[in-house]
């Protein structure tokens, strides 16, 4: 593969650390670089080094003459006065830009919702993000670098853009570099992944999932002090090869190796035990919402009904049940706030009722960080100082200064004023602060922002313990796949059970056509359609069709057994073969593929059959 850019003994050193010392690196056609590190390690600053926004101290990077290279910073950098057509297609005429495929994709995946002759100053954030995202895909780059695209992206966004990128160029041909915390963007879109520590940067081969057993095999392999970090990327990789059907997309080589390294680590979760300690410490009611519409504006009349405004949500039956886990999905506007609310009681419905337990204690992780607005002079020390002395998590009884450090604190922080934070410590001390006051219900409001990949790991951790009740509203689906039980879509103002996780939230938003339309009347009268939902998302069926879902579901357990003792064998095939016989050992991987996928298909369809049975 041709040389596109690299970097040679780079040195950078601010005024307090070294970022870089003798780092080279190279970017060859071909590759798709997904970037992971802790926050501050110095992602965003390589990118400005090999794009050349800024000068290393010492050392050189060089590029092949004639390569183009496009670049998205975190920052928002387009002038307040420009024009949205302007920074998308400049002075081109309709017909010629309308019949570039490129621009066409791009502006139907990111600018739907953008108004094309608004000046950048009118728009959201949000909307700003997403112009200056389609500006540079428009262009034609042999190289482009990405900081931390998925920022202010929903779910389907982020499945387009990933889309977009895996398309964008032919297998060989093309660069990418990608910085995200978004750990199914990375796996989706990189094949090959840097980690950025200790002013240097470390290759590993494959996407995120791949990085992870790689990680965990070099900790195993040198026995390094960082057993913490290794504890919990077992852990990972544990979920990844436990994972739901959506997660099917493992990596793919030495798998042998991965299963003697998860051999005895735990399932991630107890989830008969966390169930018993959340019906002791709420009771069996949490919060019921039956038969709950919101509407705001409009005008009621003499018998309370509600006529004119804005219906947000409408024939909510929802019954929450102790220690259940749930993630929401839905666009921006469709209700994903509006329903938080309702929960929390901050705001009371249009129609119907919502029935509150009476031992409940709510908590928000909301994204304005106002549980820190009283402390911002205050030191962390002195913060964590008013707190209760212990917390039990997973058994153990930790004090809040280990709390800290597993939320990735260092000794020198404690003495740091809250205001002098950034972003992500912000967002990690007030998750803190929140658990700390032992709510048995919490809600988290996009969590992952402003976080890296090793603390999202961590607290991952630590909320696999938390024995209450929580409902995750994000657009990270590896972290919505990775913590909660079951998803719900918020589609045409109703809430509908996904019982095949976020894959299924997306069939159902491309049957509408457009994105951002209203689901169809004819979706919605189609058989696996939920317009009632408890708290397990039930359908009622008819003797007949109870009849047929018993039989087919015996049938499909009846061949997940086959196919996992097939799965089996394949396995011990790979222990026992010659491990230089690689053509033997493409047609074994060949047929494992075969198997997962085929049992992919299978856990959904038990699933869903599952789900309807339970009514």
């Amino acid at each position: 593969m041709a040389h596109l850019l690299g970097a040679e003994s780079l040195h950078l050193e601010y005024p307090t650390r070294v970022i870089f010392d003798k780092l080279t690196i190279g970017l060859d056609e071909g590759d798709r670089i997904g970037v992971v590190g802790r926050n501050g390690d110095g992602k965003s600053t390589l990118l400005r080094l090999l794009s050349g926004r800024i000068e290393p101290d010492s050392g050189r990077v060089t590029r092949r003459n004639g390569v183009t290279l496009g670049m998205l910073d975190q920052a928002d950098l387009l002038p307040e006065d420009l024009v949205v057509s302007h920074a998308i297609v400049g002075d081109k005429d309709e017909h010629e830009w309308a019949g570039d495929a490129r621009i066409r994709d791009v502006i139907d995946g990111l600018l739907l919702d953008v108004p094309w002759e608004a000046t950048i100053g009118e728009l959201s954030g949000g909307q700003r993000r997403r112009v200056a995202l389609a500006q540079l895909l428009v262009g034609d780059w042999d190289v482009v670098f990405l900081d931390e695209p998925t920022n202010h992206l929903d779910v389907e966004g982020i499945a387009w853009l990933a889309g977009h990128l895996r398309k964008r160029w032919s297998p060989n041909a093309g660069g990418l570099i990608v910085v995200t915390h978004d750990r199914w963007f990375l796996d989706e879109v990189s094949t090959d992944t840097w980690e950025v520590h200790d002013q240097l940067i470390e290759p590993f081969e494959g996407g995120y999932a791949a990085y992870i057993l790689q990680r965990v095999e070099r900790d195993t392999m040198a026995a390094t002090m960082e057993s913490k970090r290794q504890n919990l990327a077992r852990k990972e990789l544990a979920w990844l090869r436990r994972g739901a059907p959506a997660r099917s997309t493992k990596p793919k080589f030495r798998m042998d190796a991965a299963y003697d390294l998860i051999a005895n680590e735990p399932p991630p979760r107890d989830t008969v035990a966390l169930s018993q300690l959340a019906t002791a410490r709420l009771g069996k009611d949490v919060v019921d919402l039956l038969d709950v519409g919101v509407t705001f504006g409009g005008t009621k009349d003499i018998d309370g009904h509600t006529t004119g405004g804005k219906e947000v949500l409408k024939d909510i039956e929802w019954r929450v049940a102790p220690g259940e886990r749930t993630g929401i999905l839905g666009v921006n506007g469709a209700g994903k706030s509006t329903l938080l609310a309702l929960i929390a009681g901050t705001l009371q419905p249009t129609s119907g009722r919502v029935k509150r337990g009476k031992t409940i204690r709510v908590a928000i992780l909301s994204q304005q960080l106002g549980e820190l607005a009283d402390i911002l002079d205050d030191r962390v020390m002195d913060v964590i100082a008013r707190q209760k002395s212990s917390y039990v998590t997973g058994g153990k009884e930790l004090t809040p200064g280990q709390l800290l450090e597993r939320m990735g604190f260092m000794s020198a922080q404690l003495s740091t004023q809250v205001k002098d934070l950034s972003g992500g410590q912000k967002r990690r001390l007030q998750l803190l602060l929140i658990l700390l006051g032992e709510p048995n219900v919490l809600i988290l409001d996009e969590p992952t922002n402003d976080l890296d990949t090793d603390i999202l790991a961590a607290i991952e951790d630590l909320l696999d313990s938390w024995p209450g009740t929580l409902i995750v509203v994000s657009h990270d689906r590896y972290l919505l796949e990775r913590v909660t039980d079951n998803q719900y879509g918020i589609l045409d103002k109703r809430m509908r059970h996904l019982p095949g996780g976020v894959d299924q939230y997306l069939d159902l938003r491309s049957k509408q056509g457009t994105r951002g339309q209203t689901v169809t009347e004819s979706h919605r009268e189609e058989k696996s359609t939920v317009t009632t939902i408890n708290s397990k998302g039930h359908t009622k069926l008819t003797g007949a069709e109870l009849r047929n879902a018993q039989k087919e579901l015996g049938s499909v357990s009846r061949r997940l057994e086959k196919v996992t003792t097939s799965i089996d064998a394949v396995h011990t095939q790979f222990a026992t073969h010659d491990q230089g016989d690689y053509a033997g050992l493409a047609r074994l991987q060949k047929e494992l593929s075969t198997l997962e996928d085929s049992m992919a298909q299978l856990e959904l369809r038990w699933l869903e059959l599952s789900e309807v049975l339970e009514a």
